[in-house]
C-alpha cells in the first residue's frame, strides 16, 4: 500500500484549507511536472526561506516520493530539478486539482533529464505572472497554470499547448477573468515551425464538435466552447537566442497573421501576442513588453 506523508494509507491524504507544505510540493510537481528548489520557493512560499523548502524536499525524497536530476549546465552543478517518483505520482493522482490530467510518468533520472530544459523554462515563464498577481492583488497561483493541455483540431490531430493560464484581474469590485494559451519557445525549432503553431490554433478555433450518434455530420458549435466561454489569448514567450533573433521570430509570427487566411480570421476574434522571457522577468508581464501579432506598439498582455 502506498504510504502517506504521515505514514497512513495514501487514500487518507487529501488537501485541506491549509495544506501542509509537503503536500503542496507534491501537488506542484504533479501539475508542473518538474521544478528547481528556487522555483518551488517562489511558487509556494515567496516570503519563506530556501532552508524551509529544502527540508521538506529532503523529507519527501527520503520517503521515496520525489527524486532529483542535476541540471545539464555544468556551471550550475549544484542545482537540481525535482520530480515525482512513481510512488509520489500514485500518491497524488486522486487529488481534486489533478483530476482529468493525463499521467506523466518519469521512471528514471535519465527520463527526467530529457524533459528538464523545456519543462523548467515553462515553469520559469509562469513565475512572473504569479509574482505580478500578488503585487496587484489579482488571482493567479500555482494551480492556475496547467502545462501540456491537449485539444483535438480534427482529422485525428491534436494541438498541445505548453500551458493554459487562468488569471483574474481584480479592480475594485470588478472581476475580469482572462485565459491564455501559452507557447514557450526556446529557439530550438525553426522560426517557420514556430509560426505554424498559429495555424494549429486557428484550426482549434474553427474546429466544430460532432455530436455522438449522428448519422450525418451535424455541428454542435465550436469544440473549444466545451472548456472556455471565450477563446483564450495566445501568448508566445521567447528565449534562448539573441534579441535580434528573437525579434525576427516575432516578425515571422506577425507575417503568419498577415498572410494566412485562417490565422487572420483567428486574429480578428482572439488576442495574439509575443514577448521575450527576459523582458517579462525584468519589466513584469503587466509592463509594455508584449508585441501584438496584428501590429502596433508593445503593451501589457491584458491589453492585447
Amino acid at each position: 500500500m502506498t504510504r502517506s506523508l504521515s505514514g497512513a494509507p495514501a487514500a487518507e491524504v487529501a488537501p485541506s484549507p491549509v495544506e501542509p507544505l509537503r503536500l503542496q510540493i507534491l501537488t506542484a510537481l504533479a501539475l508542473h511536472r518538474m521544478a528547481t528548489t528556487g522555483q518551488l520557493l517562489r511558487m509556494l512560499r515567496p516570503d519563506g526561506t530556501r532552508q524551509l523548502l529544502s527540508r521538506a524536499l529532503n523529507t519527501l525524497r527520503s520517503r521515496g516520493f520525489v527524486d532529483l536530476t542535476p541540471l545539464p549546465d555544468s556551471g550550475r552543478s549544484r542545482t537540481h530539478a525535482w520530480y515525482l517518483t512513481p510512488e509520489g505520482a500514485r500518491l497524488t493522482r486522486d487529488l481534486p486539482i489533478l483530476r482529468g490530467r493525463p499521467p506523466y510518468p518519469i521512471t528514471s533520472t535519465t527520463a527526467a533529464s530529457l524533459k528538464t530544459p523545456h519543462t523548467l523554462t515553462v515553469v520559469r515563464a509562469h513565475l512572473p505572472f504569479a509574482a505580478d498577481a500578488r503585487r496587484h492583488g489579482h488571482e493567479h497561483g500555482p494551480w492556475d497554470w496547467t502545462p501540456e493541455v491537449a485539444h483535438s483540431i480534427g482529422e485525428g490531430e491534436r494541438l498541445v499547448a505548453d500551458a493554459v493560464m487562468h488569471y483574474t484581474v481584480i479592480d475594485g469590485g470588478h472581476r475580469r477573468k482572462l485565459r491564455a494559451f501559452v507557447e514557450v519557445d526556446r529557439s530550438t525549432m525553426s522560426s517557420e515551425r514556430l509560426a505554424v503553431k498559429l495555424i494549429e490554433y486557428a484550426r482549434l478555433f474553427q474546429h466544430e464538435a460532432q455530436p455522438v450518434g449522428r448519422r450525418r455530420p451535424h455541428s454542435a458549435g465550436p469544440a473549444w466552447l466545451r472548456w472556455y466561454p471565450v477563446f483564450p489569448r495566445v501568448l508566445f514567450v521567447l528565449t534562448g537566442a539573441s534579441r535580434g533573433r528573437l525579434q525576427a521570430r516575432i516578425s515571422d509570427l506577425q507575417a503568419m497573421v498577415a498572410q494566412h487566411p485562417l490565422v487572420a480570421a483567428l486574429a480578428r476574434e482572439a488576442q495574439l501576442g509575443a514577448a521575450i522571457l527576459e523582458d517579462i522577468e525584468e519589466h513584469r508581464p503587466s509592463g509594455p513588453v508584449w508585441t501584438p501579432l496584428i501590429g502596433g506598439p508593445p503593451r501589457p498582455w491584458t491589453d492585447l
